[in-house]
Formats: C-alpha cells, structure tokens, sequence
C-alpha cells in the first residue's frame, strides 16, 4: 500500500519545503515565510504564513502542532493547537504562534515554526437521542478519573 502524498502548491518564492527532519519523524516542519523577522512579545500571538497551499488527501487531516524545541527553548507554542487542516481547504497554512513565554521573541524568516502530522478521519453519522448508556465514569468531567 503507497502512503497518502500531500500536495503543496508555492506561494512566495523564499518559501522552504517542509521535510520530516528525521527517520522516524511524525510530522513535518513546516517555517516562516515573512519578509523580515517578527518580535512575539510576551503574551501576544500572531498568524505566520508558511508561503505553501495545501491539499491534504482526501480521508486525512493535517494536524498542525507546535514545534517542542521553541516550546521549550521559549514558550512559543499554537494558540489553537492543533489546528486542522481539512482534505477539502486549499489555501495557505498559517500558523496562529502564541509567546507563553517571559521574554520577547524573535521569528526568522524560514526558521521552522511547527509541524504538520498527517492522519486519518473517519466521520460518523449524527444522530439525536432521549438518553445514552450509563457507564461506571457517568458525567464526571475534568479530573474526574483522578489527578
């Protein structure tokens, strides 16, 4: 069986292909493509194109996740990680970066700022019902299994 192939299309010619960085990476990176580097203050989150158009294939997702080097060397992370990219969305991967960090930070034109896991969807039929099964857990929501 081939794997599915994801199909980009290039937006800005200082663009940089993603590539899985290794063997057995999940995800590709994927970096900024901005004119000129960008200060995330402490706190503030923005949108940074990646300069590609996507066409995830149709039965999958793009999951796009924070890069855990920045995470951890910085606090950047995705104000709505993970995002997700639809099979049937065509347009630019952006990425929503959000500094939880202390410090300004700066962003570099083609440095990676997250990466893109590809996996399958399956959607289920919707249907409205008078009640649902009991189970031993019930409603108990946050924290509810334990600490």
């Amino acid at each position: 069986m081939s794997s599915p192939n994801l199909r980009l299309r290039r937006l800005r010619e200082d663009a940089v292909l993603p590539k899985y960085m290794s063997p057995g990476a999940a995800g590709c990176d994927f970096c900024a493509a901005i004119d000129r580097a960008i200060v995330l203050d402490p706190g503030e989150r923005r949108a940074v194109g990646t300069g590609w158009a996507v066409a995830v294939p149709e039965g999958f997702e793009g999951q796009v996740r924070p890069r855990s080097g920045l995470a951890k060397r910085h606090g950047i992370t995705m104000a709505n990680a993970p995002g997700t990219i639809d099979s049937d969305y065509r347009g630019e991967l952006i990425v929503l970066l959000i500094n939880l960090g202390q410090e300004p930070v700066e962003i570099k034109p083609g440095e990676r700022v997250a990466q893109l896991v590809i996996s399958p969807v399956v959607q289920v039929g919707i249907s409205e019902v008078d009640s649902l099964d009991s189970t031993d857990r019930g409603s108990g929501g946050f924290g509810s299994t334990g600490s």
